[in-house]
């Protein structure tokens, strides 16, 4: 019996360990600190390409662009995808002047689609361009 007792430790020690295997996943987009948009008013046909700091509110006559978050997708290859979480505000107004603000957009835009959740306002068009900058540290 001695035997048998000394036989199932060594056992337990041949048994090979498991392996940890820690998923991938597709790689993190570099996160940039601005946005470069494009507003046209339709009205005069004007355009203006501006730069939009992530987490400032950036104002283009009666609108007020807030970037929350700029991400290029493969930054590093020929067709990098260059997304931004933007909310847009227009101000509301009287005769009398601003009476305060309504929001007119909320959500991503796309630079290699911006027909794909535009901005649909009577007077504006708006739409991403790019992400500049140097990447900001991902949380």
């Amino acid at each position: 019996m001695a035997e048998e007792a000394q036989s199932e430790p060594e056992m337990a020690q041949e048994k090979p360990k498991p392996k940890v295997v820690t998923p991938t996943g597709p790689p993190r987009p570099d996160r940039g600190p601005m946005a470069i948009l494009r507003v046209l008013d339709k009205v005069t046909a004007e355009t203006l390409r501006f730069e939009a700091p992530v987490g400032r509110r950036v104002r283009y006559k009666s609108l007020v662009f807030q970037v929350r978050a700029c991400q290029t997708w493969a930054p590093d290859s020929a067709d990098p995808r260059p997304s931004a979480y933007v909310v847009i505000d227009a101000d509301i107004g009287s005769a009398n002047g601003v009476v305060g603000s309504k929001q007119v957009y909320k959500g991503w835009m796309f630079a290699k689609a911006p027909d794909v959740h535009a901005l649909q306002h009577p007077v504006y068009d708006a739409w991403l361009e790019s992400c500049e900058g140097t990447p900001a540290p991902t949380a």
